[in-house]
């Protein structure tokens, strides 16, 4: 199972958007996709559709028992996608789980036993704590959505600087899938120099396709549907679908 974690310390750059909606992409190729809801807030499972009183046993539960991953791992909406969800209760992992021994380890442990899966997603939170560590941890990859926007770049270095300390000391497998401008509008021309700065310092590394600033996009998850089922057509569901043949 290829792992990759949609990571930002920075909040409201798109990552849920951006978990959600590839996941949705890829499993339409016909590949068996696996979404881990690893934010407290849970946005990815409300984008697709899990209510809070569906979210149980989730990602909290299978942080606490590996084993309980073939329980909480549950189908959705979309054909060949399955979630992992999770709730506010996994906000009180972290707390629990310091000074555990190999806590960094626990959802490795857990995928190690989510079967059948050719691709997975973590949704990791914004912050870098031991829940991102944790995905981090458990991912091939590390995917990084950036706004195009100057305070982005600030938090870029440091988020480089943790994959490279988890690629150190606990995960040597892991490497930079990429990086991919979000909420770019080409209107506006500090879009077009963030986007000039970043592929200037990390050249090949930043994805070819940007996702726009859209509605549609905004829209969706309000209806707990990902922006592909929502409109298809819309800009930013046409740049997932572009982004997902890049990853694929």
């Amino acid at each position: 199972m290829r792992t990759i974690a949609v990571a930002n310390q920075k909040g409201g750059v798109g990552k849920t958007t951006t978990a959600v909606n590839l996941a949705t992409a890829l499993a339409a190729t016909g590949k068996r996709v696996l979404l881990v809801d690893f934010d407290p807030q849970g946005n990815a499972s409300t984008g697709l559709g899990i209510g809070h009183d569906a979210r149980a046993p989730g990602a909290y539960e299978v942080l606490t028992d590996p084993g309980l991953a073939g329980d909480a791992i549950r189908e959705t909406m979309v054909p060949g996608l399955s979630i992992l969800p999770a709730g506010q209760s996994l906000a009180g992992a972290e707390v629990e789980l310091v000074g555990e021994a190999h806590a960094a380890g626990r959802l490795k442990a857990a995928l190690a036993r989510a079967s059948g899966f050719d691709l997975a997603f973590i949704d990791c939170p914004p912050s870098l704590g031991l829940l991102t560590l944790n995905g981090l941890a458990a991912a091939d990859e590390v995917l990084i959505p950036l706004q195009a926007e100057f305070y982005a770049l600030e938090g870029l270095t440091q988020l480089l600087r943790t994959v490279e300390q988890v690629k150190a000391r606990t995960n040597p497998r892991l490497r930079l899938s990429g990086v991919v401008l979000t909420m770019f509008d080409r209107r506006n021309n500090l879009s077009e120099q963030v986007a000039a700065d970043v592929r200037a310092a990390l050249g090949s590394q930043v994805f070819a396709t940007m996702i726009p600033r859209n509605v549609r996009l905004s829209e969706a998850p309000s209806h707990g549907l990902p922006a592909l089922l929502y409109d298809l057509k819309c800009p930013g569901s046409e740049a997932y679908l572009a982004l997902a043949r890049e990853i694929a």
